[in-house]
């Protein structure tokens, strides 16, 4: 049987458990609820859950046997047969303990929780199965790849036939680069709306700009991308590469830094603007009474009680700029170049990541393989500026509460 339709079986034999079980609790009690320990919902719910999750379990387990066995696919009368079989045992032995002194109330948070254990543990299983792949095939590239010319190399030349040039400086020069000028972008424009919006805008305004700033946030980055691909790239090509000598192509650091900066506005915008409306009111009266004028208590009062959550959002913002990939590939080109020039074309880690991973690859070349040293590289990256953020955060917040 096919895992939907036994799965929507699981779920009419649940349906079906609650009101047999329900049922018998009324019979049992004589319909009042005064001589049940639990009530008689939970007696109805226990049976539900019980023949769902043991049907459940038996089909994870029935297929984690056949990836492990290789057991072929002709067997799925068998993983029917197990299933049901299991979730029929759980109805019948739930069934048969409803009685006025079983406490179905514990047995129905008790599932409940490990439901809710579960879930929560699948993030963070998640989280260990990524990095773990990264680890492993990351060890294989560097059985095949030295470290140090990694690491340290300067050219950037894959070509799949054994003497590429695998050096990630380049890689990581360009994101370092269009993520400095996104943030140029970003956080002077984004702090300062922020400030406007929670100093100096009505409620009125607030109400109504505010919701606008934020739709910048939902529009995909393939559309910043064309954004910057038709657009930004060639205003920035006509009026100041070509007239300044600097470039003649659409595709720059510029281009796809000035596109990224204006995506993450509202992703500082909205941090700032929470982060100084947590201030206290208190700290604003006090400088008010000392005879401070708005402009002063934002400025010595309020910015420096909410520097460090500005701070951490900055930091932030520059983890979401290092893993951008799409506005990169269509606004800053895929050239692998150590250059001071932002009119010229780059690219990052995040792009050659996805192009060493296109196309028919052999998993077994380092030319494959560098993609996942890249990945753990900018994992750690980000994973440093998040943890660096939140410390920051952490650490001041306290003495403002």
């Amino acid at each position: 049987m096919p895992g939907q339709w036994l799965f929507l079986l699981l779920c009419v034999l649940a349906t079906a458990g609650y009101m047999i079980g329900h049922r018998k609790a009324v019979s049992v009690s004589g319909g009042s609820n005064r001589v049940m320990h639990s009530l008689m919902p939970y007696h109805g719910w226990n049976v539900a859950l019980a023949a769902f999750l043991s049907g459940i379990a038996a089909m994870v387990a029935w297929g984690a046997i056949r990836s492990i066995t290789g057991i072929p696919d002709g067997s799925n009368v068998i993983g029917t047969v197990l299933t049901l079989g299991a979730a029929g045992a759980a109805f019948w032995l739930s069934l048969q303990q409803i009685s006025r002194e079983f406490r179905a109330r514990n047995s129905v948070e008790t599932m409940v929780k490990g439901i809710l254990i579960l879930a929560s543990s699948i993030a963070i299983l998640t989280t260990v199965g990524i990095i773990l792949s990264m680890l492993f095939e990351t060890a294989n590239f560097f059985g095949q790849y030295s470290w140090t010319k990694f690491f340290f190399g300067i050219d950037w030349a894959p070509n799949f036939r054994g003497d590429s040039d695998l050096g990630m400086l380049p890689l990581l020069w360009g994101t370092l680069y269009v993520s400095f000028i996104a943030l140029l972008v970003a956080v002077p424009i984004g702090l300062f709306a922020a400030i406007y919006l929670s100093e100096y805008a009505g409620p009125k305004l607030r109400a109504v700009a505010k919701p606008l700033l934020e739709v910048l946030a939902g529009i995909p980055t393939i559309v910043y991308g064309l954004f910057a691909l038709i657009t930004v790239g060639p205003i920035l090509r006509d009026y100041f590469a070509q007239p300044m000598g600097l470039g003649e192509s659409g595709s720059s650091v510029m281009t796809a830094g000035v596109v990224m900066g204006i995506m993450l506005i509202p992703f500082v915008s909205s941090l700032s603007d929470d982060i100084i409306n947590a201030v206290p009111q208190s700290m604003r009266d006090g400088s008010f009474g000392l005879g401070a004028t708005h402009s002063e208590t934002v400025k010595q009062v309020i910015i420096p009680a909410a520097l460090p959550g500005i701070v951490g959002a900055i930091l932030l913002a520059a983890s979401r700029a290092i893993g951008e990939t799409m506005i990169v590939v269509m606004g800053a080109g895929a050239a692998a170049r150590l250059s001071l020039n932002p009119f010229e074309a780059m690219t990052t880690v995040t792009v050659k990541i996805v192009s060493q991973l296109t196309g028919d690859t052999d998993f077994a070349a380092p030319e494959t393989l560098v993609a996942f040293a890249l990945g753990i590289t900018l994992f750690v990256i980000t994973l440093g500026l998040n943890v660096l953020a939140l410390y920051i955060v952490r650490k001041y917040r306290e003495q403002y509460e």
